[in-house]
């Protein structure tokens, strides 16, 4: 349980790697100005896509 250690804290700082025992901070988000209203009312739909079937089975 030292620096050679694949598996605790230390060895992980050692060899530069993450896992279960050395997590890795999150980076946080940033979010965006929100833009005004109006314009995100005015936004058309997108057509609706049609939905996925299954393959008509064939004999062979």
């Amino acid at each position: 349980m030292g620096k050679g250690d694949k598996k605790s804290k230390r060895g992980k700082i050692w060899l530069g790697t993450y896992g279960n025992s050395r997590r890795r901070k999150k980076k946080r988000t940033v979010v965006a100005a929100a833009e005004p209203a109006a314009q995100t009312v005015a936004a058309e739909e997108p057509a609706a896509k049609p939905r996925r079937t299954a393959r008509k089975k064939t004999e062979a």
